[in-house]
């Protein structure tokens, strides 16, 4: 079985409300990078009872518990995404905002080299990278 948002949620002894159900269920369906007030958008839509607030506590409660990464992009506006998803990093369209995922074995690698020639063993990292779209001609 899947090892679910709402799973790894109860096996770490999290009281699941209805309504923290939706709202992990609307994390879980995302394939984006929502912040709260997507996910208000998105989970009201499901269960109209469901306030903002209700949502900023659920998410901060997630993050504590290690279910979500919380992400800020540096345009003011916290997003998150299932800390359980497989590797990524991001390229951020510092136009539009859109965030872009992406796996490059290269850069994997040459971060390895890295920490190896600093005389670490990488255990973890994050990139992200800045950029405006190509002007095509």
């Amino acid at each position: 079985m899947r090892n679910t948002i709402i799973n790894r949620c109860e096996a770490k002894g999290l009281r699941m409300t209805g309504q923290r159900r939706v709202i992990a269920k609307v994390l879980e369906d995302s394939d984006d990078h929502p912040d709260v007030e997507e996910l208000y958008a998105r989970a009201s839509g499901i269960d109209a009872g469901i306030s903002i607030a209700t949502v900023y506590r659920t998410v901060k409660l997630f993050e504590e518990a290690g279910i979500l990464d919380k992400l800020e992009f540096g345009d003011g506006r916290a997003r998150y995404e299932d800390a359980e998803r497989d590797h990524h990093d991001h390229l951020i369209d510092m136009n539009s905002g859109e965030v872009i995922e992406f796996v490059d074995a290269e850069i994997e690698a040459l971060q390895e080299r890295i920490a190896r020639k600093l005389g670490y063993e990488l255990r973890g990292h994050r990139l992200e990278l800045y950029g405006v779209p190509l002007k095509r001609e």
